[in-house]
């Protein structure tokens, strides 16, 4: 028993056609769906989906939407050509407003202008302020380094015993004053010196331990005035001072090398201390001259 699964072409045709002519006919695609804020491509393609539309067709139906479009707005700009021409001369009273706002705009840039030279001014004028500020300080910088340098010039005279120092006749020298600072030292400062007696010189005995704080002191008063400047007026008044105190301090290391050398071969301690003073001072030449008269 076979079966007949091709039926007649006749047949076939009419049923398609019935099929055909039953399925819904697309409506034209609406502008609304395109004029909507959140529209969006994909969204719109889904919802085309019960449209039984070929894609060629949407295609064709598209773009004839769009060259509708492009016409009516060309017939609306052919229409409105006119009005657009004359819509500048129609609006009265137009150039007295923009007039006004370049004037305001003119006033408002010379404000700005003049804010901004007031602010250049008033700019150079605290740059002047802090220069002079700073002038100030380093004025006062150095006027406390000069009381300090005073303070340690009259504090070296009272020491060495330079000041206030009179005969009969007058003010002494410096040089007349051989070991001017015994009378401060105190006996149990006596450094590594020793008990020396002194056979010739009536003078008590020069501690190393004093020396060398006196030269100290002298050295660095010498390398505060270098940092200010040796021609500062204040510096140059005090150079007569600070040659008494050197002449003062160079007769008390003699006297104190005299002493170390008439103590024999024990204080050679003592002496190089007393020279390593002299070369603070930069007075080699006063330490060799020392040194050759005690060996003649």
């Amino acid at each position: 028993m076979s079966r007949n699964f091709f039926p007649d072409s006749d047949d076939s045709g009419s049923d398609f056609d019935e099929n055909t002519t039953d399925l819904p006919f697309p409506k034209p695609l609406s502008r609304t769906s395109f004029l909507a804020p959140d529209f969006d491509p994909a969204t719109f393609l889904s919802s085309l989906t019960n449209r039984h539309q070929t894609l060629e067709d949407l295609r064709l139906e598209l773009r004839e939407l769009s060259q509708g479009l492009n016409k009516e707005l060309l017939d609306v700009v052919n229409e409105n050509y006119q009005d657009f021409l004359s819509l500048g001369g129609a609006l009265h009273g137009g150039e007295e407003k923009v007039e006004e706002i370049r004037v305001g705009l003119l006033g408002f840039q010379r404000d700005v202008t003049d804010i901004h030279a007031k602010v250049e001014a008033r700019k150079t004028e605290m740059q002047s302020l802090l220069q002079e500020k700073k002038s100030y300080r380093e004025k006062a910088n150095i006027g406390r380094s000069l009381l300090d340098i005073a303070e340690r010039i009259e504090e070296l005279e009272q020491r060495l015993m330079i000041v206030n120092i009179k005969k009969a006749n007058g003010v002494t020298s410096p040089l007349e004053d051989v070991g001017s600072d015994a009378g401060e030292f105190d006996s149990d400062d006596t450094d590594s010196d020793g008990d020396l007696e002194d056979d010739d010189d009536e003078s008590a005995i020069i501690p190393v331990k004093k020396l060398e704080n006196h030269v100290q002191k002298y050295v660095y008063v010498i390398s505060e005035s270098e940092r200010i400047g040796n021609n500062h007026p204040f510096v140059v008044g005090q150079q007569p001072r600070l040659q008494k105190i050197r002449s003062t301090l160079l007769l008390d290391l003699d006297t104190a090398l005299k002493q170390s050398r008439k103590a024999g071969t024990k204080d050679e301690a003592r002496t190089v201390k007393i020279l390593r003073l002299y070369d603070l001072l930069k007075a080699e030449s006063s330490a060799v001259s020392a040194l050759k008269q005690l060996s003649i």
